[in-house]
């Protein structure tokens, strides 16, 4: 099971409810440059934001988890962060960030601290993501948290606001 929540000094994470559609909406999903990289077209609709909140209720928290990155110091939403267990053994990622929160550490210290906790856990030997090979702010932060790049997989994922094709993506993982 995946745990409800993370916390760090400057941040909550919660998981996602439906009363974060405005936030989302308003703060990234419809931001076409927070949303390049990412394998989601921006959102056109807060009842396309509704949607995607919907589905994130919807999977089992033993599966995966969406959680919401808010401040400690007032809870407003600054991005979401995903967590997923492909296998008893290792956990996937994936997060996104509010354009004014950019360039502060908030997500490489959110993404420390649940590669941290999953390392800690006794059946968890990897952590790990891709990010597209442009993605120079991604892989960052990955390396700030104390990821290592692995290799480039070749047209590995398709990041449908820079391409139709699929693209050359950095894997980075921790492993124990």
């Amino acid at each position: 099971m995946l745990p409800s929540g993370f916390q760090t000094a400057r941040l909550n994470l919660r998981p996602i409810a439906p009363d974060d559609r405005d936030p989302i909406f308003d703060g990234y999903a419809q931001d076409a440059e927070v949303t390049r990289y990412l394998i989601w077209r921006p959102h056109r609709s807060r009842e396309e934001t509704a949607a995607y909140i919907a589905v994130c209720a919807e999977t089992p928290p033993t599966i995966a988890r969406t959680y919401m990155l808010t401040g400690r110091d007032g809870g407003i939403v600054r991005g979401g962060f995903d967590l997923r267990q492909p296998a008893p053994h290792r956990l996937e990622f994936g997060y996104v960030l509010a354009r004014p929160f950019w360039g502060q550490g908030l997500m490489t210290e959110a993404l420390t601290e649940v590669a941290d906790w999953a390392l800690r856990q006794d059946h968890v030997f990897r952590i790990s993501a891709v990010c597209d090979i442009e993605n120079i702010g991604s892989a960052r932060v990955m390396e700030k948290a104390g990821l290592i790049r692995e290799g480039m997989p070749r047209r590995l994922m398709i990041h449908p606001n820079v391409s139709d094709e699929p693209r050359d993506c950095f894997s980075y993982a921790r492993v124990r």
